[in-house]
C-alpha cells in the first residue's frame, strides 16, 4: 500500500478528475456504457484467479483483526461469488438506460412544450465496509446512470476491491470512456474519508454502506448531501393467523441463510395466541440451527438466553436473534416503530386484513408479507445490483439502483414564445 504525503491533495485531485469525467459521462451513449460494463464483466471473470489471490490477503488481514465469522463471510470471495458479480454487471448492462428517460411531458396554453427527463447526479462518493462485491455493484450502477464515482472500500477489503476496480477500468478503456469515471481511493488512511465528505466543489452526493458507526460518522461530518443506508434492524412478526410451515421456512431462511447481511432477521415478534405453540417451535428450530436466541416471556426456555433491554433495536449481524411475544399486531407495530431502523420488516400471516394493516401502518423502506427478508436486495428486485438500501425519506428509498442515482431536469421548448 502506497503512502501519500498529502491526503487532502490526493482527494482534491480525485475529485477534480471525477468532475471532469462526469461531464463526458453525462452524455455518453447507452451503447458505450453497455460495452464498458460487458467488457468489465469479461475482465472480472478472466481475472478471477488474481481476485481470489487478492482476497486471500484480505482474509488474512481480517483474521489478524479478529473479525467475526459472519464478517469474514461478508469479506470472502470464491468463484461462485465472482460469478455473481459478473452476472450483476451483465444484468445492469442489459437494463434500459435511465439517462434521458422522459418522466412526464405536457403543453401549456402559452404554447410551451415541457418535458421532465432523467439526468445524472454528477459525482457520487460511495463509502462501504467489508463486502468487496460492492466495488463492482457501485461502479456499474454509477456508470449506467451516467455518474462518475469515487469508491472507498473498507480497510479489510483493500486488496480485493483494488483487483475488482482494475477490471472496471479495463471496461472503461475498452469502451473509450474516461478512466477517471470510476476511481478507487488508493489508501486505507481514514483521513481520506474525512476529505471525501467535504469535497463540495466536486462531489454531489455521498452513499455510505455499512454499520451504524460508519453511517453516523458520515451523517455527522458530511458537507455533501447523503443517501443514508442505515443498519438493518429487521423484524419478523408472526401473526396468530400465520401458516406454521411457511413461517418456519421463512424465519429460518431470514436468519440463517447469511447472517452478516443487512436483510438478515434480527428480531422475532410472536402473537401471544401462538407463542407457546408455533412460537416455541420456531425457537427450537432456530436453536437447532445454531442460532443463539435471546428470548423473553414464554419464548424463553431451554437453549435460550434471557433477553435484555439492549437486545431490542440491535443489529447482530451474526447467528443471534432476539425474540419476544406480543399481545397483538398493534403491539408488534409499536415495537417496530420504537426499535426498527426503517429498513425491512415482515409479517407472516394468512389474514389479508392483518397484512394490509402492517403495510399501512409501518413506513419501513421495504415491507414484506410471507417472504424471507433476505430478499431485501436490489438484485432480487430486478435491479441487477444496488449501492445500498436507503432508509431515509429524501430522494431515494429502498434498494438504490441506477434509476435512483438520477435526478431530473426540465426541457422547455417554445417558438419565439414571450410572456405577457
Amino acid at each position: 500500500m502506497k503512502d501519500f504525503d498529502s491526503i487532502p491533495a490526493l482527494m482534491a485531485d480525485l475529485g477534480k478528475r471525477a468532475k471532469e469525467a462526469s461531464g463526458e459521462l453525462a452524455f455518453a451513449s447507452a451503447e458505450r456504457k453497455h460495452a464498458a460494463l460487458i467488457a468489465a464483466a469479461d475482465a472480472v471473470w478472466a481475472n478471477r484467479a488474481q481476485i481470489i489471490d487478492a482476497n486471500q490477503k484480505d482474509l488474512e488481514f481480517g483474521r489478524e483483526k479478529g473479525l467475526s465469522p459472519a464478517m469474514m463471510d461478508r469479506l470472502m470471495l470464491d468463484e461462485a461469488r465472482i460469478q455473481g458479480m459478473v452476472d450483476g454487471l451483465r444484468i445492469v448492462a442489459d437494463q434500459a438506460d435511465p439517462v434521458g428517460e422522459i418522466l412526464s411531458e405536457w403543453e401549456r396554453p402559452t404554447g410551451l412544450k415541457i418535458q421532465r427527463v432523467r439526468t445524472p447526479l454528477g459525482v457520487i462518493g460511495v463509502i462501504y465496509e467489508s463486502r468487496p462485491n460492492v466495488t463492482a455493484d457501485a461502479g456499474a450502477l454509477c456508470l449506467k446512470s451516467g455518474n462518475a464515482v469515487i469508491l472507498r472500500g473498507g480497510s479489510e477489503s483493500f486488496h480485493s476491491s483494488a483487483a475488482i476496480h482494475a477490471c472496471l477500468v479495463e471496461g472503461l478503456k475498452a469502451a473509450n470512456l474516461p478512466e477517471d469515471a470510476i476511481q478507487l481511493i488508493p489508501t486505507r488512511d481514514r483521513a481520506a474519508v474525512q476529505e471525501l465528505l467535504t469535497l463540495t466543489d466536486s462531489v454531489d452526493v455521498i452513499v455510505p454502506r455499512g454499520g451504524k458507526g460508519l453511517v453516523g460518522l458520515v451523517q455527522r461530518e458530511a458537507r455533501v448531501p447523503v443517501f443514508a443506508h442505515l443498519e438493518g434492524i429487521v423484524h419478523i412478526y408472526v401473526d396468530k393467523a400465520a401458516d406454521p410451515q411457511k413461517t418456519l421456512d421463512v424465519v429460518l431462511n431470514a436468519k440463517t441463510r447469511r447472517t452478516g447481511i443487512c436483510g438478515a432477521a434480527e428480531c422475532l415478534l410472536v402473537h401471544q395466541d401462538v407463542a407457546e405453540t408455533l412460537g416455541r417451535d420456531l425457537i427450537t428450530a432456530l436453536v437447532g440451527a445454531g442460532v443463539e436466541v435471546h428470548a423473553e416471556g414464554v419464548l424463553a426456555g431451554e437453549g435460550t438466553v434471557t433477553a435484555t433491554a439492549e437486545d431490542w433495536g440491535k443489529e447482530f449481524l451474526d447467528s443471534v436473534i432476539a425474540a419476544k411475544p406480543v399481545s397483538d399486531i398493534d403491539a408488534a407495530i409499536a415495537h417496530i416503530r420504537q426499535h426498527g431502523s426503517n429498513h425491512t420488516d415482515c409479517i407472516m400471516t394468512e389474514d389479508a386484513t392483518a397484512a394490509d394493516r402492517f403495510f399501512e401502518r409501518l413506513d419501513s423502506a421495504i415491507l414484506m408479507h410471507n417472504a424471507s427478508t433476505q430478499f431485501a436486495d436490489g438484485g432480487e428486485f430486478g435491479m441487477g445490483a444496488e449501492i445500498g438500501i436507503a432508509t431515509g425519506k429524501m430522494h431515494a428509498r429502498g434498494p438504490v439502483g441506477a434509476a435512483q442515482l438520477t435526478s431530473f431536469k426540465y426541457l422547455v421548448r417554445g417558438n419565439g414564445t414571450t410572456r405577457a
